[in-house]
């Protein structure tokens, strides 16, 4: 995979220009300054620094609905000062929030402990996810009586602290039921339910909002919510990935030199919005194997980052000059070891965060983050 991206857009090795098509040179930055950049690993209560992925201590190899890792990402939409606040979900742990070269967690043993987080959406700017119990089905159902089913949840930056919003039960009758996927589309919550009373059981359910969702709670939530019936081919066309060729301009005029021969799937996200899209190029006939990306459009700047740790990059950092009159930039990670991968990424004022873990199919062993210097990196060297 990295060799693949590495002859498509870094053909030129360490210089500065690298093209991608007869119409259009890439700005290629790479990372040389061990000062440029720092590691960062997940303890059982919090992170840490390391020198490189490698050297963290090893960890138990669990799936990845049970490992602590960095879940899901986005940043917020509003941007203060020269600051964009960023959040990311970290399974089992709690919430890593980013403002600037600040980095804090805000752990919450009640909500996170024994549960998967994921699917992070924002509500007028306020961190909004879901949770889960990924031990669902090794639960009897004796045992499930006596838990909270905990589904939607939201996240207090001031206070720093997780607060349910709707419960499971407030969805459905079934006594032993868990929503485990979301889809929103800024109107309907398109919901997917599994069951073990007796044997598994999968439903699907969609429901509108009759107050903001911030002001509902558990015990509000059943007389404030609108839930109706739906099927299993409505779930999956909300959550269905799109051609590459629906994917939102900005993000494909940024990727304007990426080889269409090259398959790749692109998780796009809005910052401070909702449920985030798929797009898939297919490239028919490739032999190529297919890339993973996650990419965030923010009011001023866009970027995408390959699981490589190729970022793309265009636009203007909070308080910061447009890069190259609008044009790409791409910037080279450093390279992680065979097992490694970047996984999803935030930028808050100009330092980048990008997920990084060890992986064995759908397993996790380490995992960590990486922090980048864009100041000194990029725009010290891009005008």
């Amino acid at each position: 995979m990295t060799a693949c991206l590495g002859t498509l857009v870094l053909c030129t090795g360490c210089k500065k220009k690298a093209k991608t098509d007869s119409n259009n040179t890439l700005e290629v930055i790479q990372l040389q300054h061990k000062g440029d950049h720092a590691w960062y690993y997940f303890t059982t209560d919090g992170f840490a620094q390391v020198d490189n992925p490698r050297n963290t201590p090893l960890s138990k190899t669990q799936p990845y609905t049970e490992a602590v890792r960095i879940a899901c990402a986005n940043n917020a939409a509003a941007v203060t000062g020269s600051s964009q606040k960023a959040y990311a979900l970290v399974n089992r742990l709690g919430v890593l929030c980013f403002e600037g070269n600040n980095i804090s967690i805000a752990k919450d043993i009640s909500v996170f402990q024994d549960r998967s987080a994921g699917n992070l959406v924002f509500m007028n700017d306020t961190p909004v996810f879901s949770v889960y119990k990924s031990s669902f089905f090794n639960q009897s159902s004796q045992q499930l009586s006596h838990q909270e089913q905990l589904f939607l949840v939201q996240f207090d930056d001031e206070a720093k602290i997780s607060y349910p919003i709707i419960n499971s039960t407030n969805l459905t009758d079934e006594p032993y039921c868990q929503v485990t996927d979301f889809f929103w589309d800024g109107k309907d919550w398109f919901c997917c339910l599994k069951n073990i009373d007796e044997k598994i059981n999968f439903s699907y359910i969609k429901f509108s909002l009759g107050a903001p969702l911030l002001s509902i709670s558990p015990v509000t939530a059943d007389s404030l919510i609108n839930v109706r019936p739906s099927s299993a081919d409505e779930f999956r066309s909300a959550m269905s990935i799109k051609d590459y060729k629906a994917a939102p301009k900005r993000i494909q005029d940024m990727l304007a030199g990426f080889s269409p021969d090259i398959p790749f799937v692109l998780e796009v996200k809005s910052a401070g919005g909702g449920s985030s899209v798929m797009y898939q190029n297919e490239a028919p006939g490739s032999m190529e194997t297919e890339l993973n990306a996650k990419a965030i459009i923010s009011q001023s700047w866009s970027a995408a980052l390959f699981e490589d740790g190729t970022l793309f990059i265009e636009g203007a950092l909070p308080g910061k000059h447009i890069l190259r009159g609008g044009k790409p930039v791409a910037i080279r990670l450093p390279k992680l070891d065979n097992g490694y991968i970047y996984s999803d990424f935030v930028i808050s004022g100009t330092t980048l965060y990008a997920a990084w873990e060890e992986t064995d199919f759908y397993k996790i062993k380490r995992s960590g983050f990486l922090s980048v210097d864009l100041d000194s990196t990029l725009y010290r060297k891009v005008r």
